[in-house]
């Protein structure tokens, strides 16, 4: 593993030239705790301005739910830079015009910015460069991911298309560096500012309707919570994560998707974070401490396969799924949007994610396959509602775990592996307390008829209050014929 030391010292030596303030340009890390960009440019000793752009244009536009937390995490990291002695300036607009005036305006002779990976993102970074010419130099760290994904090859030189051995790859040569310490104090910029928007100028919040109270009451962006959470999760929740991860009517998971998502703590913290709190704490067990890490190794999974197939959001992985059948059934969809399949594990993950802005990672993998393969409907209309509603919708994860459920991804689940909602509600949901949580009209029911009300006694369900096709629908499709319909169209794909 490299020290820290050993990166901080070779990228100081690329980024010492020149005189002039540097301008950081901020993306997905905003946070002051490891992040490389920001480090790098206080490193310097030059004055720094720190920069966000809202960009609508050459990139995919942000969702519904990602622009709420982003007007929450601005505002914090506002705060907290300004503190450090730096001034953040928001512009919106295009942003291969936008940062390279800036940097033009303030006089600065280098752009600090951490990498991204897609391939729009990219295309717009090299853009950004290319209009800064000689006049600046354009330094590109890797704060976001554990690795650059040029960094994991095969012995050919190709890339990973299968998990497994992207893992052993990673744990044999590629472990992560060190994090580097928080930024403190930086030095201001004393020149004349330029311009900048308001958050308030955005409009990032809902208003009519305001549809975010269950978002302010589940989550508290920035980076300080980020930690906090990350804290308790340690202190509380690792030693029994293993099973916790997949319980989705308790609080057993990480919840750091979100703050990855936006930045707000980075993968190397977590990586080692929770490797001194399991060395400290003799408790708990190994395969919870490595549970956790091929979590987060399986994130940089995903952006390795976004980065080397670059259609991955818009195109099948797999091109054999070009000539699946799929449904268009706007009924259907809208009743798994809203949570009314008559499916009450289903039904419970969708109106956590449309209260939440989140969902149980169990949970997506259930709504998931109901919608591909009950429903046989496209893996792209529920990634694209994932990311419209969903306040870590990463695209990376987004589009690689939609196309894995849905069988068209890398080394992705068979299709014919059709998930049974009820066995997996039984399963993973086996008192109910997540289906009661989320669908209250079936909180009456006994644990036993509360996974499948349409197979319950009418007394029972009386008793219960529950009307099936008034109170809480009939299922949309019966499980078993439409299992089957899904490998019949399945075996369409094998020409």
């Amino acid at each position: 593993m490299a020290s820290r030391t050993t990166d901080r010292t070779k990228d100081a030596k690329r980024t010492d030239a020149g005189e002039g303030p540097v301008v950081v340009w901020l993306r997905n890390d905003l946070r002051l705790d490891d992040n490389p960009a920001l480090f790098h440019a206080g490193e310097t000793g030059r004055p720094v301005l720190a920069l966000y752009v809202l960009e609508e244009e050459d990139v995919r536009p942000l969702g519904a739910a990602h622009r709420w937390w982003l007007h929450h995490s601005l505002e914090a990291f506002a705060k907290s830079v300004k503190k450090a002695g730096a001034p953040l300036v928001l512009r919106r607009g295009k942003a291969a015009e936008i940062v390279p005036e800036i940097v033009e305006a303030v006089g600065a002779s280098a752009l600090f910015v951490n990498r991204r990976y897609e391939t729009r993102e990219r295309a717009v970074d090299d853009r950004v460069e290319k209009a800064l010419g000689e006049k600046a130099s354009m330094e590109r760290f890797t704060g976001h991911l554990l690795h650059d994904p040029e960094r994991i090859q095969t012995k050919t030189g190709g890339y990973y298309k299968v998990y497994t051995p992207f893992l052993r790859s990673f744990e044999k040569a590629h472990g992560p560096r060190d994090p580097f310490d928080p930024v403190e104090t930086l030095k201001g910029f004393d020149g004349r500012m330029p311009k900048s928007d308001t958050l308030k100028d955005w409009d990032l919040l809902p208003t009519r309707p305001d549809w975010s109270k269950g978002f302010a009451e589940a989550w508290t962006p920035g980076e300080s919570a980020a930690h906090e959470r990350f804290s308790t999760f340690c202190d509380d929740l690792l030693d029994g994560y293993v099973k916790g991860r997949e319980t989705p009517g308790e609080d057993g998971t990480s919840r750091m998707s979100p703050y990855l998502r936006f930045g707000e703590i980075s993968p190397h913290r977590l990586w080692h974070g929770a490797h001194d709190v399991a060395r400290r704490r003799k408790s708990i067990p190994e395969k919870a401490l490595q549970t956790f890490r091929q979590e987060l190794v399986w994130r940089d999974f995903n952006y390795h396969i976004l980065f080397h197939f670059d259609a991955l959001p818009e195109a099948n992985f797999n091109a054999r799924f070009d000539r699946m059948p799929w449904r268009r059934a706007k009924s259907d969809l809208a009743a798994w949007q809203k949570g009314m399949t008559g499916y009450p594990i289903v039904d419970a993950g969708m109106r956590q994610l449309w209260e939440m802005g989140w969902m149980h990672n169990r949970v997506r993998m259930i709504v998931g396959s109901f919608l591909t393969k009950d429903l046989l409907l496209d893996w792209r209309a529920g990634e694209a509602w994932f990311w419209d509603t969903l306040v870590d919708g990463d695209i990376g994860s987004n589009t690689a775990q939609w196309q894995w459920i849905g069988g068209s991804g890398a080394d992705a689940q068979p299709f014919f592996r059709v998930f049974n909602p009820v066995g997996q509600s039984e399963k993973f949901d086996k008192a109910g307390d997540y289906i009661r949580r989320f669908v209250p009209e079936l909180a009456k029911l006994p644990d036993k008829a509360i996974h499948a009300p349409w197979q319950t006694d009418e007394a029972v369900l009386r008793k219960a209050g529950v009307e099936l096709g008034k109170t809480y629908p009939k299922p949309v499709v019966d499980h078993s014929g439409a299992r089957q319909r899904a490998l019949d169209a399945f075996a369409e794909t094998k020409g």
